[in-house]
């Protein structure tokens, strides 16, 4: 491999990282009420589903990234997810024992919400190189990041229940940025790109670091 290939492959795989980064706490949360054994399960055919998505993503991008109505659902997914936490208060309940059903649900939540992801971050990748093998072991390289770093949120949640709380509201305001993703989509394919309502990246990362500080830092005082 040459050494403008690796730069590509390390580039893509940072990107996916990046891009992708509150993919980790949102698998984490979807995950979290699994027995330990079936956690890992879960994330394991996570990884074999983003493979496979990611992989017929880049090859039909240009008809991907017209999902919008993926986005859309993945928005409203995570805001349930959040609602339904926050209404319930499972922090202060057992984890619920998972049947064969309530796992294969699981497993098929995590990949239409990564797939809502992924619409999101394809066109970005695309655009560093148009060999797709180079690309897409880029990508794979980011997807194995974001499963393990999943493990290690599970785990950091388990050790200080109180942050729970504050990664489900992280879940929603990812899922805020998922709809208005999939509803600047729409704008664009009906020639509208005005209806277009924008989130600064600025503005995201801000909030999005807001939340985790001051939320993390209320929970451990609490737990303290």
């Amino acid at each position: 491999m040459s050494g403008e290939a690796l730069l590509v492959l390390l580039s893509v795989a940072a990107l996916e990282a990046l891009l992708s980064g509150d993919n980790a706490l949102v698998l984490a949360v979807m995950v979290k009420p699994l027995p330990p054994d079936l956690r890992r399960k879960a994330l394991f055919y996570g990884v074999l589903g983003a493979y496979v998505l990611r992989g017929l993503a880049l090859l039909f991008a240009v008809y991907v990234i017209q999902l919008w109505w993926v986005q859309v659902l993945g928005g409203l997914y995570l805001l349930y997810l959040m609602l339904q936490h926050l209404r319930d208060h499972p922090e202060a309940k057992p984890l619920p024992e998972a049947s064969a059903q309530s796992f294969w649900r699981v497993v098929l939540m995590v990949n239409l919400v990564d797939l809502a992801f992924a619409v999101d971050s394809i066109l970005a990748v695309v655009a560093f190189s148009k060999d797709l093998l180079l690309v897409f072991l880029g990508v794979a390289l980011g997807i194995l990041f974001i499963r393990l770093a999943a493990g290690y949120v599970v785990a950091f949640m388990e050790r200080y229940p109180g942050l729970e709380r504050v990664a489900y509201v992280l879940v929603g305001w990812a899922g805020v940025k998922l709809l208005l993703e999939g509803e600047g989509t729409l704008a664009h394919l009906l020639h509208r790109p005005e209806w277009a309502l924008h989130l600064p990246k600025e503005v995201f990362w801000g909030i999005t670091l807001a939340i985790l500080v001051g939320g993390s830092l209320l929970s451990l005082k609490r737990h303290a």
